[in-house]
């Protein structure tokens, strides 16, 4: 059987390191807020590109505290609207409704999956304050249309940036396509006003448990959203907020220390197989995910992979997501043939019952999307003889 993800492969790949680093904390018996947990923050901060990075419980707490932190700010206000892509985990949507503000749907690209940019001016009104991007399946959407639309309409931008974890946007410039130096290379998380991030056990970058954080430059907001995720507490036993409960434990701190310094190269490994897979799935039913932005190279360390990875660079492949028009027999089939499969994801936000007064919008694009898709086998760990597996199995479906 191939494994959709082989996390006790994953796992035991970091070892002995990961034992060391738990029976590290065992030792010094300091469970919570202590040393591993601010060595990470600051660790993040400089890997993200970010002044600052305040650890949480889980990635659905992150987007709730960047939301309700700018509801303390003044900067927005229960009924105001924000903007989030149509095709996304209902966590991005939770975290807008918990706060009192109003999501507003916006189709994606059907090629990326990721929000489509030129159809977020039409959505705004005079309530909107903000949009949130999420870099689906690790797929990063950034543009300077983005940015000018924000802008323009003086809205914060806030990446949902849960399955990106190590993926950038480069921008380039001109017929010759030469980099600016200034701007050559940004990651997911350091390019809007602020970021959540989850650990996840699945992610790329991934805990041995629920994990999440927030990264901004902006220090006031990340002195609030600290606060908010200690009880509102600004010192101990004085509360200036009605806060949360939402801390990194030390031993999950740990865990993500070991793993961050290798989190490049096991991306890296990720775009390769994504780019085998590009390659060489030849079914014309079977629908590739797009890529956007623009189209590197670099040299493989896999055998028989392909020097040319289109775009990979900026992507870090989370998922690899198919579309097929008979998903489900595709699937019955892959099973057959010892291939794990998932469906990310079967129902969009819209069309679940915990969001029944939206049901009757007209979201074409996102619900094709939902009962196409299917997520094939990706990861750090994944070999050739699997990848192999997988084309062969698809090339011969009917």
């Amino acid at each position: 059987m191939i494994k959709f993800l082989d996390l006790q492969k994953i796992t035991s790949s970091f070892e002995p390191g990961l034992s060391d680093a738990i029976s590290g904390v065992l030792k010094r018996g300091w469970f919570l807020l202590g040393e591993e947990t601010a060595a990470f923050e600051s660790e993040y901060a400089d890997f993200i590109g970010c002044d600052h990075c305040i650890t949480t419980a889980n990635g659905l707490d992150a987007l709730r505290l960047i939301l309700k932190a700018y509801i303390e700010m003044g900067t927005m206000k229960e009924g105001d609207e924000v903007i989030v892509p149509a095709n996304t985990f209902i966590a991005t949507v939770l975290a807008v409704t918990d706060n009192r503000l109003r999501p507003v749907f916006v189709e994606p690209d059907p090629g990326t999956y990721n929000i489509d940019i030129d159809q977020i001016e039409g959505a705004i009104s005079d309530k909107t304050r903000a949009i949130i991007v999420v870099h689906l399946y690790g797929q990063a959407v950034w543009s300077e249309k983005l940015e000018q639309i924000a802008k323009t309409h003086d809205l914060k931008i806030i990446e949902d940036n849960a399955q990106a974890a190590g993926a950038t946007v480069v921008h380039r410039y001109g017929s010759d396509s030469r980099i600016e130096e200034s701007h050559a290379s940004r990651r997911t998380g350091s390019l809007g006003d602020a970021a959540g991030h989850s650990f996840y056990p699945g992610k790329n970058l991934g805990a041995l448990g629920d994990g999440g954080a927030v990264t901004t430059d902006d220090s006031d907001l990340a002195t609030v959203v600290r606060s908010l995720a200690n009880y509102g507490s600004v010192r101990k036993y004085v509360h200036n907020y009605r806060g949360i409960n939402s801390r990194l434990d030390e031993l999950q701190a740990a865990v993500l220390r070991v793993k961050l310094p290798r989190l490049d190269s096991d991306n890296q490994h990720r775009r390769e197989v994504s780019d085998y897979y590009h390659l060489n799935i030849k079914n014309r039913q079977v629908m590739l995910p797009g890529v956007s932005l623009h189209q590197t190279t670099f040299a493989g360390t896999m055998p028989y992979f392909s020097n040319s990875i289109r775009d990979n660079l900026c992507h870090v492949w989370h998922l690899f997501v198919v579309r097929h028009p008979d998903r489900d027999r595709l699937r019955e089939y892959l099973e057959q043939h010892g291939i794990q499969t998932l469906i990310h994801y079967p129902i969009p936000p819209h069309l679940q019952k915990a969001y029944s007064e939206y049901a009757g919008l007209k979201l074409p694009v996102t619900e094709r999307i939902h009962r196409e898709v299917l997520s094939l086998p990706i990861s750090q760990v994944m070999t050739q003889n699997e990848a192999d597996a997988v084309v062969k199995a698809i090339n011969e479906f009917k």
